[in-house]
Parts: structure tokens; C-alpha cells; sequence
């Protein structure tokens, strides 16, 4: 029970974008379209999902002062453990692991699907700079750390599959009204970004309605 609410909370009632306001950049850069954004909410489920198994295990058996930190286990048995804790690289790493994942995004896009590469343009390297993909690991880190290993590992991957189905589903909402948007009227003063803003705000204010789920 506990992995289906951690599901609906990260998909639903804790949506990274609607709730804790990542990714603004390019859930507005990419919802212009329903392919661009589909395309985009898939390479960032991608990248979400990976990075948060990566970091994990990075975390977990590289940063982290515990008995089971590789530079620990070969290099210090003989020095308090506290000697190994690493985790003020934590920021730097878990940016580094996005940004090859990223890559590798990029260069598959490239080779197979090269219009939706060309269509996405600058915002599919943003996703290394995505707060979104980012939050997550930490996230991650934050809330599972202190879990057996098994199940820290379980949940850190759920939430991380988790938000990347969150933002896929409200960049495909908002490609829809975006759409629509297009075939109305909208006053000068709000087209473009502001009206886009609105819908945005309206959106969270929608989302805010399932919190009930999580009672």
C-alpha cells in the first residue's frame, strides 16, 4: 500500500510541477504541442527514473558515511567511518549523472527519431538544468535514506518513475489547452507566457483537489 500511495502522491498530489514548481522551463517551452510534449514527458521519465537509480547507488555506496561506502570497505577500515562522508559533493555528482543521461537521450533522439530531436530543440539539453529531474534525486535521498536498502531502493525508483508520469500528465494537459488557446481570442496583454501562466495557476488549483488522496 505504501508504493501505490508514493505513486499517486508523486504523480498527483505532490506533482513536481504544480505543487513544488519544478520544471517550469520547459513545461512551458514544450507545451505548445501535443507530440512535442509527449516526446519530452517521455525523455524526461527517462532520465528521471535513471538518475534516481543512479544517484541511489552512488549515494549509497560512494558519499554516504556508512559501513558500506566503497572507500570505506578498501581504503579505512581502521578509521572512523565518519572520515568517508562525501555528501557535500552530492549536488555536483547527481548534475553530472543527469547530464550524461541527457546525452544519451539526445544522441538516440538524434539517430531515431531526428524531427522530434529538431522539434524539442534547446529544451531537451535543458533537461539537465531541469530543477525537476534534480529535486527528485534529492528528494530521493532525503526521504528514503534512512529506509532498509532493498526498499529505499524500490521507493527511490517509484518516486523517480512516479515524477516523470506527473510531468508528462500536466505537459500533456497543457499542450491541450495551449491548442485550444490558439483557435480563440486571447487579449494582446495575455498572449504567449502570461496567458500560459493562468492556465498554469488554474491547473494547480485543480491539482490541489486531490489531496484528499492522500488522507
Amino acid at each position: 500500500m505504501s508504493y501505490i500511495l508514493l505513486f499517486v502522491s508523486i504523480v498527483l498530489i505532490n506533482n513536481l510541477v504544480l505543487a513544488k514548481f519544478l520544471g517550469l522551463c520547459p513545461f512551458l517551452g514544450v507545451s505548445k504541442k501535443k507530440k512535442e510534449a509527449v516526446g519530452m514527458g517521455c525523455a524526461v521519465i527517462f532520465v528521471m527514473t535513471m538518475a534516481s537509480a543512479v544517484t541511489w547507488l552512488i549515494y549509497q555506496y560512494l558519499l554516504s558515511p556508512t559501513t558500506s561506502n566503497v572507500f570505506y570497505k578498501f581504503l579505512g577500515q581502521d578509521q572512523p567511518v565518519a572520515n568517508f562522508d562525501f555528501t557535500f559533493l552530492q549536488t555536483i555528482v547527481f548534475i553530472l549523472v543527469i547530464a550524461t543521461l541527457v546525452q544519451l537521450v539526445e544522441m538516440f533522439l538524434m539517430k531515431v527519431i531526428p524531427p522530434l530531436y529538431e522539434a524539442l530543440g534547446i529544451y531537451l539539453p535543458l533537461i539537465t538544468t531541469n530543477c525537476a529531474v534534480l529535486g527528485v534525486a534529492l528528494l530521493n535521498i532525503k526521504d528514503f535514506s534512512s529506509l532498509s536498502t532493498g526498499k529505499s531502493f524500490l521507493m527511490t525508483l517509484l518516486q523517480g518513475f512516479g515524477g516523470g508520469i506527473g510531468f508528462l500528465l500536466v505537459l500533456f494537459a497543457m499542450s491541450g489547452i495551449r491548442e485550444k488557446l490558439e483557435q480563440i481570442q486571447v487579449p494582446p496583454a495575455l498572449k504567449g507566457v502570461p496567458i500560459a501562466f493562468i492556465c498554469a495557476a488554474l491547473m494547480a488549483l485543480a491539482f490541489m483537489g486531490f489531496a484528499g488522496l492522500g488522507q
